[in-house]
């Protein structure tokens, strides 16, 4: 495994970090008959580990809290608290009334205190923010973050899925008020969804912040041949808002990426996640992990050294895309109950 700081912290995290909302309670949430149970998911968060990945990432509303719960059984069990990196992250609404989501003062502190009792532990060493609140103003926002993190339940802060004019103006809150900063951004990358490499990008690497993409592979579709299905694929709602299965532009990526694997012998998910690497800014991307081969196919794309001829053969069929991940609504959860 190969390690890096996360931006200009001196916090270490693996160039690969797990992803946790593979996991946990298909009754609850909307994620659909994918997630794997605890006993299921031992395997998954013990191959992480074997590998040499110590950054664990999940959310306050994956599957209902069940995913903070089982995250924090697995870990509690197999590592050693101070050698692993968890985050998890608030905004969503976890239960409809007043005041159960958002970036207020308010619910950000019950968000804390509720995850941190979901995942067994006294701190998460990275408290992100899941999207912005036009609802809240950002100097509460900020300033409820640094509190926090002053008052030991979180080590570090981070942010995801917003446009650059947002994390810009809340970095300079921060700053101006001598409050914590975020030292990393959560966003929507990979080679089917560019539109991050126009602004993004550019800020993070100026200001020194970590990028940790999520859905690198695009929920699945950079792994397999255009038109197979999988029980995810099927399912999962948010996927089929974020990637049209009638768009050829993304079916000529999709070809290239597997031109590719062929070639050089190796899985899709390989050189899909290979090309994240090619990307200076890009820290370590959050893979899901449903079955013992993702694991290593995704540590294989370390010793991929793409060049340039294939990093322009895999990029060369993209077409700009309306954004999406910053500006989309999280999933009502008036139907959900979180625990603890």
């Amino acid at each position: 495994m190969q390690f890096t700081r996360l931006g200009r912290s001196g916090l270490t995290v693996s160039r690969l970090c797990l992803g946790c909302m593979s996991y946990g309670d298909t009754t609850k949430g909307w994620h659909g008959d994918w997630l794997l149970d605890e006993e299921a998911a031992r395997s998954c968060f013990r191959g992480a580990l074997e590998a040499g990945i110590n950054f664990f990432d999940t959310a306050n509303i994956y599957s209902g809290g069940t995913s903070e719960e089982i995250t924090g059984a697995c870990l509690r069990a197999m590592a050693r608290r101070d050698e692993i990196v968890v985050a998890t992250k608030a905004f969503g609404v976890w239960r409809n009334a007043p005041n159960c989501g958002g970036l207020s003062r308010k619910a950000l502190f019950a968000a804390i205190d509720d995850s941190l009792t979901r995942l067994g532990m006294d701190y998460v060493d990275l408290f992100q923010i899941h999207r912005w609140d036009d609802a809240t103003p950002i100097e509460e926002t900020m300033e409820a973050l640094h509190d926090i993190v002053k008052a030991g339940k979180a080590r570090y802060i981070g942010a995801s899925s917003m446009y650059a004019w947002q994390f810009a103006k809340a970095q300079e809150v921060a700053r101006a008020n001598d409050w914590t900063r975020f030292i990393s951004m959560q966003n929507q990358l990979n080679l089917l969804y560019r539109e991050e490499e126009r602004e993004m990008l550019p800020l993070c690497a100026d200001q020194g912040v970590g990028v940790i993409p999520w859905s690198p592979l695009a929920r699945g579709r950079l792994t397999r041949r255009w038109g197979e299905c999988t029980v995810r694929s099927a399912t999962d709602s948010i996927g089929k808002a974020l990637y049209q299965a009638d768009d050829e532009a993304d079916r000529a990526v999709v070809d290239a990426v597997h031109k590719l694997a062929a070639a050089r012998g190796v899985a899709m998910a390989t050189i899909g996640l290979a090309w994240h690497f090619t990307k200076p800014q890009v820290t370590a991307p959050i893979i899901g992990v449903t079955k013992p081969h993702h694991i290593a196919d995704a540590v294989k794309a370390l010793d991929v050294a793409l060049t340039g001829e294939e990093v322009a053969a895999l990029e060369a069929p993209y077409r700009p895309k309306w954004p999406t991940g910053m500006g989309m609504p999280m999933p009502a959860m008036d139907k959900l109950s979180i625990t603890g």
